[in-house]
């Protein structure tokens, strides 16, 4: 008997210990070796964007932005990212919302995401227009509207 007590403790150790080890491993470590170099060379580029000319509620929303993607990585990573439709921001903004421990709320997911397309349309209108110009004539026109939507919230228009 007692050598089935000391197996079921060793088992419930190993389990403990794996658990706890896989709890550990950074989401970093499980990327591929592809994946890892695109993130490393968005983490390269500015940290900060200068929004002191944009409106005051995507000011605001800035500051959303800073203070919620800054707990689980670098804000260079989405400020160089190559994501620019409103469609990548909807989806990026969604999976970072369902990390634990991410705390961002439905609210502040999309003042995020309202941040991300105005800033996209002005600081990377570039990359947004070759983007834009690759999508067939219905997504693209659905891609316009949402980013005139964000913009005359906060531009008045």
């Amino acid at each position: 008997m007692k050598m089935k007590t000391q197996f079921a403790w060793f088992l419930l150790s190993a389990t403990a210990l794996a658990s706890f080890g896989a709890g550990a491993v950074r989401a970093e470590d499980q990327l591929d070796a592809e994946t890892k170099a695109r993130v490393e060379r968005f983490e390269k580029g500015p940290a900060t964007i200068d929004v002191s000319k944009y409106p005051d509620g995507i000011q605001d929303n800035y500051q959303v932005f800073s203070q919620k993607c800054s707990q689980c990585h670098k804000l260079s990573r989405p400020i160089n990212s190559d994501y620019a439709t409103p469609d990548e921001w909807s989806r990026y903004i969604k999976r970072m919302m369902h990390k634990p421990g991410s705390g961002i709320s439905n609210g502040e997911g999309k003042k995020i995401y309202e941040f991300l397309v105005y800033d996209a349309s002005i600081r990377k209108k570039a990359m947004l227009d070759g983007k834009l110009a690759k999508l067939s004539a219905e997504e693209k026109a659905a891609e316009e509207k949402k980013i005139a939507e964000v913009r005359a919230k906060y531009d008045g228009k």
